[in-house]
């Protein structure tokens, strides 16, 4: 498996387009570095630690959630702000929407 920087483009009204504009935020720097780096500190071979870093995140997808509660309150507070601050019904719809995806996202990670 190539590890690829996320490229493509998405429409806004796409349901996964805050999934997918993280993943290309993230995707753009290259992780190989951090894991040879953490390989010659450890004597872990770097592929052993790519499975386990995508294991352990694939498999508790709860801790994860908790992780990151912060900051998804944190985009979340900000999208209801950015509403208010705009005082528009169609504000308050983006706001909706912005809102509806991340709960989306979240409960994605609960049914796995």
């Amino acid at each position: 498996m190539q590890l690829l920087p996320y490229t493509e483009a998405w429409e806004a009204t796409d349901p996964h387009a805050n999934f997918k504009a993280d993943v290309a935020q993230y995707t753009a720097v290259d992780p190989l570095p951090t894991l040879e780096g953490l390989s010659q500190a450890t004597g872990v071979p770097g592929p052993c630690l790519a499975r386990y870093i995508l294991v352990k995140y694939a498999a508790s997808n709860a801790d994860a959630l908790l992780a990151m509660g912060p900051l998804v309150l944190h985009q979340m507070e900000q999208l209801i702000a950015q509403a208010e601050a705009e005082d528009s019904v169609q504000a308050r719809l983006r706001a909706y929407e912005g809102l509806r995806q991340i709960v989306a996202w979240l409960q994605a990670g609960l049914r796995g």
